[in-house]
């Protein structure tokens, strides 16, 4: 049953997040991708309060955890679950794990993206 409030909250975070998308896009170009980055903030902002929340104050089924969290945000946005994670990293005091995550997310996933697009290109050429 997990899955299907993961599904539903993916569903409502992915729909949230292409409202936002076209909102934010004619009001400021699209020379910067400012909608992603205001995405992305908010995005970690809430993820951030939703989780202290459950853990200190809201007694939550791991049901509804999973569609608050991985669905809704994880639909909504590209970077809630990495910054969740860094941030547990650091709270445990995994300094060097935290800093190696950091900067292998941020450097393989540019490396993947662009493999990725020369991989196609390649192929169709």
């Amino acid at each position: 049953m997990t899955i299907f409030w993961v599904a539903l909250g993916g569903a409502i975070g992915s729909a949230l997040r292409y409202l936002v998308n076209i909102t934010v896009g004619p009001v400021y170009g699209s020379e910067f991708p400012w909608h992603t980055l205001i995405i992305n903030i908010i995005g970690c902002f809430i993820m951030g309060a939703i989780v202290s929340l459950m853990a200190l104050r809201l007694n939550v089924s791991n049901d509804m955890r999973a569609f608050l969290t991985t669905g809704i945000l994880g639909g909504f946005t590209t970077f809630s679950a990495f910054s969740l994670d860094f941030a547990t990293l650091v709270e445990r005091k995994a300094y060097g794990f935290a800093g190696a995550y950091a900067m292998g997310s941020v450097v393989f996933s540019l490396l993947a993206v662009f493999a990725g697009l020369w991989l196609v290109r390649a192929a169709l050429a």
